[in-house]
């Protein structure tokens, strides 16, 4: 292989190896997306550089092709065709932002990160390397997130003091790691069961759903997954409201509320005073729910993206950031729930059409990195 080509596939072969390892869905080593920039940093031309952002990007969310062939029931083309165009914004704009001037560099990547990190490209702005500085920046809130952003920019010039001192927090968080704590009053359930959970509406599934909480939740807070209630309607507000009066156990639980013009993926807050919606999802899954065209073309359906509304919501005496399957994949979620100062986290997710994927343990991965970075205790629950 002549020298011209070899480095440029080596450039490409390691960025899909940190792409498969920082997005394998252990937390403690999501720094090894950390190699991307240095790898987009090292391309000697924007087409190496798209090329090492594809490779990178490609890998790091190498689950959605098999998840999407499984949520619709068909082969991979669907989900293959949707994974190549999710990847066209990363690569799109780390092409077109790199530079061959060193010295701009950094401003550049900077760029790059942020526009990934917020609205409109920070829709599909998966695997951010952003997400590593709760490993390597565990409770320094703010100020880990402005060192983590200075370090990125580093790395992309070469600056290898700061490679190295990445690679020493990498180690010190390996050897000095615990998971974030799980707030007092509080417990996750995981479910296991599978793609009836929300779409069986049937008495006996929500009796076992109330047993559930029951066995579980003498006065507790029990948070159950996304779609746990299914439709949200008056009959089902009242079943639960009734089932648990006279128990001190509330109940946080993932529902849709459906209207003329489509559905809201909602939070929903229970105990046996009475139901609210806690919370409106800000970013619903691109494509399979948060249809826009459906609106443009004077269509009814699909989920509604509501942006950067309710970041925060209360509960008694807490304020939680709620963050519903998607928004744990992406930036500007979390990031805008931190700057409201909420007590803890609470992540849920319906995750059964992962099945033989890592996007589960992704998920959970990056809701327990921002937990740590921000000193926040977490909350997690997921059916599978």
């Amino acid at each position: 292989m002549r020298r011209d080509h070899l480095e440029p596939t080596l450039l490409i072969i390691a960025a899909i190896v940190a792409g498969i390892i920082g997005w394998s869905g252990h937390v403690l080593l999501l720094p090894a997306a950390l190699a991307f920039p240095i790898l987009w940093g090292r391309a000697q031309s924007r087409s190496s550089a798209a090329l090492v952002s594809a490779g990178y990007f490609l890998a790091a969310s190498r689950g959605l092709p098999q998840g999407v062939a499984m949520f619709y029931s068909s082969d991979l083309w669907p989900g293959l065709l949707l994974w190549l165009c999710a990847s066209l914004s990363f690569v799109g704009v780390h092409a077109l932002l790199w530079t061959k001037r060193s010295g701009a560099r950094p401003f550049r990547y900077l760029v790059a990160a942020a526009l990934m990190a917020v609205p409109p490209f920070g829709i599909t702005g998966w695997a951010h390397p952003v997400t590593a500085a709760g490993v390597l920046f565990p409770g320094w809130r703010w100020w880990g997130l402005a060192a983590m952003t200075a370090g990125l920019m580093g790395l992309v010039t070469r600056m290898w003091p700061a490679a190295i001192a990445f690679a020493g927090l990498w180690l010190w968080s390996a050897v000095f790691w615990t998971d974030p704590k799980l707030p007092e009053g509080w417990r996750g359930v995981d479910l296991q069961m599978g793609s009836s959970l929300g779409r069986d509406t049937s008495m006996q599934r929500y009796r076992d759903l109330i047993a559930t909480v029951k066995d579980r939740g003498a006065g507790q807070t029990i948070v159950l997954p996304e779609s746990a209630l299914g439709f949200w309607t008056p009959t089902v507000e009242r079943l639960w409201v009734k089932a648990l009066e006279g128990t001190d156990v509330s109940v946080v639980a993932g529902a849709a509320v459906l209207d003329a013009e489509g559905y809201d993926n909602v939070l929903v807050v229970l105990s046996g005073a009475g139901s609210s919606i806690l919370y409106r999802e800000r970013m619903p899954v691109p494509g399979s729910m948060w249809q826009p065209w459906q609106s443009w073309l004077g269509e009814a359906g699909g989920a509604r993206a509501h942006f950067f509304v309710n970041p925060t919501a209360p509960i008694g005496d807490h304020r939680v950031a709620p963050l519903i399957c998607y928004e744990q994949l992406i930036v500007w979620p979390v990031l805008q729930s931190m700057i409201h100062h909420p007590d803890l986290i609470v992540a849920v997710g319906n995750g059964w059409w992962t099945k033989g994927t890592s996007i589960v343990a992704i998920q959970r991965a990056s809701a327990t990195a921002w937990a740590k970075l921000f000193a926040k205790p977490r909350v997690l629950s997921f059916n599978t």
